[in-house]
């Protein structure tokens, strides 16, 4: 429970992808960790405990006091963001006395479950001296659904146009005379005049919470990849200086977009900051590849478990559920990164850790989607597994995990950094 309720904190710090990074820096320092300038020289040494963060993307690490030129990497991955709406440029809009908010579909939200829910905005603000301003509101926004009276069909086809659907409403008024950045400003205890650029999206206002026989439940917003997030950040807080890798949690943002970005697993984060590392070792380039060779990576992201309303969409014998354990994520056309070694590792860090776990695989007719594991894979040549947990409800407004499952892969994430 206790396990739960930290995630139930780390996701109403984290309604973006900008504070969720913010949020692991935090609680890193807390911990004793040193947060570095990419612009700034680093200082890499035994014993130490650092961190950078890139926008909404965050990377941090343990060095060991063993550590020489060569030292491997153990590396748990994991992403920031998570589908929403995202604000358009000239935002505040409205008609017939209602204020709205002009947004954009940010990633493959399942847009149903964004109805009727109070809803926040969150992300980043840029002055117009340059200085970035993290800034979220509180309960402000809401996607009214079409009273049943007015569209007699909507519990047999229920169709929600893109744009002319899913525009919120935050207030009463004339458009002409408000502001919603203003609101966001005064969130973020700035002057809205000075705001010269914004990446802000909503995020579900509702606290996580943990229900069920046995609280067996755990729902909230974002866990599509939050919870991956929290697992690596506590097994880290945890962590030593008494390993033989160095210790790394990786969290990109812009995964449910494609990755494609300077903070995105497919761009060059991961790959600066551990050249940066070994080159404040000392590292020879032959040594370089050798570290990269004999290192890992867990991309953890959630994954499906079988949903008893919908058993055809699943595979018929492969049928991960909640509470029995993180997922090991297999695919035959790499959309997964994991292979035979892969699976060996895994099962070992499991098997250390002392928990259960399942498999996931698709039902042939429904493909899956992919994960940071074969991009970082392809980027680095690092050996790979794909995992995480299984949940119902995946890019819902508000997801559903088992509670056990939460604190086994923190477990699994603490039996890696430590093997």
């Amino acid at each position: 429970m206790a396990h739960a309720e930290d995630l139930a904190d780390f996701v109403a710090a984290s309604p973006s992808s900008f504070h969720a990074a913010a949020e692991v820096a935090r609680r890193l320092k807390e911990a004793g960790f040193e947060r570095l300038d990419e612009t700034e020289p680093w200082a890499v040494v035994p014993g130490a405990k650092q961190l950078v963060v890139r926008d909404g993307a965050v990377i941090a690490w343990i060095v060991p006091d063993a550590v020489a030129a060569g030292t491997a990497f153990r590396i748990f991955g994991a992403h920031s963001d998570s589908p929403a709406f995202k604000l358009k440029p000239q935002p505040t809009t409205g008609r017939f006395g209602w204020l709205q908010a002009g947004v954009e579909i940010y990633g493959g939200p399942l847009l149903n479950s964004w109805l009727d829910r109070e809803l926040r905005l969150a992300g980043r603000l840029v002055l117009d001296d340059g200085t970035e301003v993290l800034a979220a509101t509180g309960p402000l926004l809401r996607l009214p659904q079409l009273a049943i009276h007015l569209d007699r069909e909507a519990n047999d086809r229920l169709s929600l146009d893109k744009q002319a659907h899913t525009q919120p409403v935050w207030g009463l008024g004339d458009a002409a005379s408000a502001d919603l950045l203003g609101e966001l400003a005064a969130a973020g205890g700035v002057d809205a005049a000075r705001i010269r650029g914004y990446d802000v999206v909503t995020a579900d206002a509702a606290r996580g919470a943990v229900f069920g026989k046995d609280d067996a439940f755990f729902a909230a917003g974002r866990l599509d990849d939050l919870a991956s997030v929290h697992a690596g950040l506590v097994a880290l807080e945890a962590a030593g200086t008494d390993a033989e890798h160095i210790a790394m949690l990786a969290v990109f943002d812009h995964e449910e977009v494609g990755s494609g970005t300077r903070s995105g697993a497919a761009g060059p984060f991961l790959a600066d900051v551990i050249e940066r590392i070994q080159l404040g070792l000392g590292t020879g380039r032959g040594q370089q590849l050798q570290a990269l060779a004999a290192s890992w990576c867990v991309s953890s992201d959630v994954g499906h478990s079988v949903h008893p309303n919908y058993p055809e969409k699943h595979d018929p014998v492969v049928r991960p559920v909640l509470g029995s354990g993180p997922i090991l994520k297999i695919n035959a056309n790499q959309r997964y990164a994991t292979d035979a070694a892969g699976a060996a590792a895994w099962h070992a860090w499991v098997d250390a850790a002392g928990v259960t776990s399942q498999e996931f695989v698709s039902n042939n007719s429904v493909p899956c989607g992919s994960t940071i594991g074969p991009i970082t894979a392809t980027r680095l040549g690092i050996r790979t597994v794909d995992v995480g947990i299984p949940i119902l409800s995946m890019h819902s407004a508000r997801e559903l995990a088992g509670t056990a499952d939460l604190l086994a892969l923190s477990r699994v994430a603490g039996a890696f950094f430590a093997a």
